[in-house]
C-alpha cells in the first residue's frame, strides 16, 4: 500500500474528537477539493503486516484510516488483520467509493458534492456525516444520508478573519438546526498533528 504517513495524536475532528488514535494516512485522492489542507501525494510502500507493526508501536487501539481518499487502497484483508488484533477501526472517507468489507467500526463520511463534480456519496454504512461548511451551502440536503451523527465543521480558509465569520455562521446555523453538532478542527487549535 502507498502510505503517506502513520502518526499518533488526538482525533481532532468529529464525534471521536479528543480520543487518542493512530492515524494511517493513505496516499492519493479521487477528488480535488479547493480547501484541501492535506498533503496526501507523497508515499512509501508498506505491506499490510508492516502497517500493523508500525501501528503496534503506539498504545491506543483506536485506528483512523484516512487520506486523501482511503478507499482507493484500503483492503478487506487489512481490516481483518486489524480486527484480529482488537483495533477499533474508524475510516474518514468522501463516500464516493464502496467500502471494502464490513469490519469498520465507525465510518465518517465527509461529502464533497458542493465542491467537486461527481462527488455524491455511494456508501450505505455511515455513522457520521461531517459536512465542511463555508457558510454558502445548505447542509440540510445531507440529512438524506442515514447516519447516527450529523456534524458541521467550519471550513478553514487560511484567513483568520474569514474563519471567524464562518465559525460564527456555523454556530448560528446549528442553534437554528439542532440536529447538527459542531465539529472543530481542535488539532489545529491545539497546534498538534
Amino acid at each position: 500500500m502507498k502510505v503517506n504517513e502513520i502518526f499518533y495524536s488526538l482525533q481532532g475532528e468529529g464525534f471521536h474528537s479528543g480520543k487518542a488514535a493512530v492515524f494511517v494516512r493513505l496516499a492519493g485522492c479521487n477528488l480535488a477539493c479547493p480547501f484541501c489542507d492535506t498533503d496526501h501525494r507523497s508515499s512509501i510502500d508498506l505491506s499490510e503486516e508492516e502497517i500493523l507493526s508500525r501501528i503496534g508501536c503506539f498504545p491506543s487501539k483506536h485506528v483512523v484510516i484516512t487520506g486523501g481518499e482511503p478507499t482507493l487502497q484500503l483492503t478487506a484483508t487489512l481490516l481483518s488483520l486489524l480486527k484480529q488484533h482488537d483495533y477499533f477501526i474508524q475510516i474518514e472517507t468522501n463516500g464516493t467509493r464502496p467500502l471494502p468489507g464490513c469490519d469498520i467500526d465507525w465510518v465518517t463520511c465527509s461529502p464533497k458534492g458542493d465542491y467537486c463534480s461527481n462527488a455524491d456519496p455511494v456508501i450505505e454504512k455511515i455513522d457520521e456525516v461531517k459536512v465542511v461548511w463555508d457558510g454558502k451551502i445548505d447542509p440540510a440536503k445531507y440529512l438524506s444520508l442515514r447516519a447516527r451523527v450529523y456534524s458541521l465543521q467550519p471550513c478553514d480558509t487560511g484567513d483568520d478573519e474569514r474563519n471567524r465569520e464562518i465559525t460564527a455562521s456555523c454556530i448560528n446555523y446549528i442553534l437554528q438546526h439542532p440536529r447538527w453538532r459542531l465539529s472543530l478542527q481542535s488539532h489545529k487549535l491545539l497546534n498538534i498533528r
